[in-house]
């Protein structure tokens, strides 16, 4: 399987913080952003990984993360010009999954949980067409709406309804089959010119190949496109690695527990991040411990 970070947009909702930076690259509380999803695929088992982004900050990208070699997998890089919709980053990035499966994630949300790790490789191993992730939020008709029956099987889908029949709103990660390459090729745009990823979700769930995953309590998620949104995982963030004396989505951690590195790499990425830092600590204190 291959993976694919969007962290593409113009960010309006964010500005003026958006004004002169990407947002994926926006600090949640000690990391950037895109370490957030990264971590998530890299969790998943993926190694390699294309990071979609606009012209303009496609170079800073490259220069936080390089080719990935020095987490033990392998990172490329493509360009999304405009805004096209969310699906437009499985045209974009055809060659690069070729015919493997394709996880998609969008690069502004954020998702932990204690046994998220383990359920994300297992739902990748049993993949048969479309695999989506919901969460119950309060106010499900700002999202992607999703109902499903006893199996999980998605019944109706609809995007930001009026009436919505549940609350378990989409998130922004997404397993597909390589039929979704073909299926995303084959949309119309919307009213807006996009090519929306509900509309591509659709095909799977007319075709009877759609699941939903509802990860519900024990996880949280946060789409962090607003500034509310943004502080809010923040803070959570501080406040559970305060407490528990841990680093969420520390891709130098993930990379020495997946085994894509090894302790003498694991302390040689601390060194490079200073010991002056926390975070640069924490590694540090990580590989001395291996």
């Amino acid at each position: 399987m291959r993976g694919i970070i969007l962290a593409g947009g113009s960010g309006t909702r964010l500005r003026p913080l958006t004004s002169v930076h990407s947002k994926q690259l926006l600090p949640v509380y000690d990391k950037p952003m895109i370490y957030y999803p990264l971590s998530v695929l890299m969790q998943t088992g993926i190694r390699e990984i294309l990071i979609i982004s606009t012209p303009e900050h496609l170079g800073a990208y490259r220069s936080l993360l390089g080719d990935g070699g020095r987490l033990g997998i392998r990172l490329e890089y493509a360009v999304q010009d405009q805004p096209k919709g969310l699906a437009e980053a499985l045209l974009i990035g055809r060659e690069f999954v070729g015919d493997e499966q394709v996880c998609l994630i969008l690069g502004d949300n954020i998702f932990y949980g204690h046994g998220l790790p383990d359920m994300l490789r297992a739902e990748a191993a049993r993949l048969d067409g479309c695999t989506l992730f919901g969460y119950p939020v309060s106010d499900p008709e700002r999202y992607g709406v999703a109902t499903v029956d006893e199996d999980g099987t998605i019944l109706t889908l609809e995007e930001k309804p009026t009436a919505p029949r549940s609350n378990l709103a989409v998130t922004g990660l997404y397993l597909y089959d390589n039929d979704a390459l073909d299926l995303a090729a084959g949309l119309a745009p919307s009213a807006r010119q996009e090519l929306e990823i509900t509309d591509l979700n659709l095909r799977y769930v007319e075709q009877g190949r759609a699941r939903l995953v509802n990860l519900g309590r024990g996880s949280a998620w946060f789409d962090t496109g607003t500034h509310d949104s943004l502080l809010e995982a923040a803070t959570f963030v501080q406040v559970l690695e305060k407490r528990q004396g841990i680093r969420i989505s520390c891709v130098e951690e993930v990379a020495y527990r997946m085994g894509y590195i090894d302790a003498e790499q694991l302390a040689a990425l601390g060194g490079e991040l200073s010991p002056s830092t926390s975070y640069g600590r924490y590694v540090l204190e990580l590989a001395g411990a291996a």
